[in-house]
């Protein structure tokens, strides 16, 4: 699949379905993480235009490390992301874990209650085609403490 053919997925995902911040006290920091830009486009807030209005959508290639981690964080937006290689295992708010394989896509939750982490368990990089639907200024990621659940302090 070409560049253009998988941001072309990303964005049909995001249209079918309708870095990092600020360090937070206890936040656990990635690691193994490289990522980049590949579009953006911000639809300023204009009275009376269309629900897209006051939004950001940015297209990025994200890759992790065997071995590698987000840390935990959440989204103050939609994410949908295509794993183009390797297997992406998620953690997620109540510590259950789901494993995501080459080919298939992610629709991430929002907002704080929705914290998770991905890990890349296997010996092949990870990479994601990831599209953000975020709110103007608002990073990608907001760090976030693990829960409870994950036995941290």
């Amino acid at each position: 699949m070409t560049s253009i053919g998988r941001i072309g997925t990303v964005g049909l995902c995001c249209i079918a379905a309708a870095g990092l911040s600020r360090a937070i006290a206890g936040a656990t920091p990635p690691s193994g993480v490289t990522a980049e830009t590949l579009a953006h486009v911000s639809f300023p807030l204009i009275p009376g235009s269309a629900d897209i209005a006051g939004t950001d959508f940015t297209a990025r290639k994200i890759t992790i490390a065997p071995g590698g981690t987000t840390g935990w964080h959440y989204h103050d937006g939609p994410v949908y992301a295509y794993v183009e290689q390797g297997v992406l295992t998620r953690t997620l708010h109540d510590c259950s874990q789901v494993s995501t394989p080459a080919g298939q896509v992610i629709a991430e939750e929002v907002n704080a209650d929705h914290v998770h982490e991905g890990t890349n368990l296997g010996t092949v990089p990870v990479v994601l085609y990831a599209a953000y639907i975020e709110p103007p200024g608002k990073p990608f990621a907001e760090d976030a403490p693990a829960p409870p659940c994950a036995g941290a302090a």
